[in-house]
């Protein structure tokens, strides 16, 4: 499972990056734009909609879940400091997608009860993409929190993310975790769409897995 973050930094507007990463494979995308306005994320939402339904890929937005209800896309991310997401299920109904940011097992504990779809494990390392980052968790941090999850019975699909590169995929996914979310690996490439299907390949291996724990 991949789903791939948007990089207000990257050189090619949002639209263009879901596009290649579109034409690459992905079918998870992950809207951030952290200091778009509403109405600018609007018109990216609404010029990538009819992308995404034509390739059957879900769109998540970052932290707006009043705008992820108006303009019905499949749900939302939260960071810690967004909305609870108790309030976002309330809000978006028990179809929605939601995934919350997650750095510690204290996290996961404040969260376990809740009605969640994933939890996005990171960083994994240092990344750009992302201002105040919370403390990397590197491979030994990210199979910690996979270790206590299994240990605990919380079963709530884990999604790595933070500067993850296409030679740390095996690694990653070997540590317990249901799928990656990538976001600088693919938005400064070349070319978007190789990079893309590239994590893919990686991927392969892992596919049954993360289907399963997304179910």
């Amino acid at each position: 499972m991949l789903q791939y973050i948007t990089n207000t930094r990257s050189p090619r507007p949002v639209t263009e990056q879901v596009k290649a990463v579109l034409e690459g494979g992905c079918k998870w995308i992950q809207v951030r734009m952290k200091e778009a306005s509403d109405d600018e994320i609007r018109e990216t939402v609404e010029q990538i909609k009819p992308l995404c339904a034509e390739k059957d890929a879900l769109i998540v937005l970052n932290d707006r879940v009043e705008l992820a209800k108006e303009l019905a896309v499949s749900g939302v991310h939260l960071g810690k400091s967004d909305m609870l997401p108790s309030k976002a299920r309330i809000e978006l109904g028990p179809a929605a997608i939601i995934g919350v940011t997650v750095n510690t097992f204290d996290d996961i504990i404040a969260v376990r009860g809740l009605d969640i779809d994933y939890l996005g494990m990171g960083p994994f390392r240092f990344t750009e993409t992302k201002q105040n980052l919370s403390p990397m968790l590197g491979i030994d941090g990210i199979s910690d929190l996979c270790a206590g999850m299994e240990k605990e019975h919380i079963e709530i699909a884990r999604v790595a993310v933070g500067g993850i590169l296409p030679e740390d995929v095996d690694t990653i996914m070997k540590s317990g975790v249901n799928g990656l979310a990538v976001s600088g690996a693919i938005a400064f490439a070349d070319d978007m769409t190789a990079a893309t299907r590239l994590f893919l390949e990686r991927l392969t291996p892992f596919a049954p897995e993360a289907s399963d724990s997304l179910d």
